[in-house]
């Protein structure tokens, strides 16, 4: 019997017992960052939040929140109620704005920086230890050879996109 026979004798012996060790394991993934127990807490309650910013885009106020709504829509099983749900979001536009980011070398602005701060109130019904209120930020930039009408839609989306997440991640998430 040479080497060879000797390493598949052995790879054979070898291979049942870490296929047996591998089946005994088990590992759960989710895959959308969700860490919510379903038995306890299955549903949600998300007001509209109002923008409370001096310098207001009218449709940004409707982009976020139906941005924030499908955010849990998609990614848990939570039912969305009007009133008395296990788990509460509301709060507030708080700031819209924008200001200089860069200057060219004449001396002008060459990025122009848009950004959206929103004020998040959390309630956990089912664990008041989790509930905090805090602000979000979202920024997103452009070159001031653009005007903010064009890019404007595409920016708030953007950045609505980037608050829900971060929200989402702070109230169920647990990251």
């Amino acid at each position: 019997m040479d080497w060879t026979n000797k390493y598949k004798y052995a790879l054979l012996g070898v291979l049942p017992i870490l296929l047996m060790a591998l089946a005994s394991c088990s590992v759960s993934y989710k895959f959308n960052g969700a860490s919510i127990d379903y038995t306890k807490t299955k549903t949600i309650q998300i007001a509209d939040f109002p923008i409370r910013s001096n310098f207001v885009w009218g449709p940004m106020a409707s982009i976020f929140n139906t941005q924030l709504k499908d955010q849990y829509a998609n990614h848990t099983r939570l039912i969305q109620v009007r009133r008395n749900g296990d788990l509460k979001v509301e709060g507030e536009i708080t700031r819209y704005d924008q200001r200089n980011k860069s200057v060219s070398a004449e001396g002008y602005s060459a990025m122009t920086e848009l950004s959206i701060t929103v004020n998040v109130r959390f309630t956990n019904n089912v664990n008041h230890a989790e509930d905090f209120e805090r602000q979000f930020t979202a920024t997103a930039s452009y070159e001031t050879t653009q005007s903010l009408s064009s890019v404007q839609e595409e920016l708030v989306t953007q950045m609505s996109k980037d608050l829900t997440e971060q929200i989402f991640n702070a109230t169920v998430a647990n990251w």
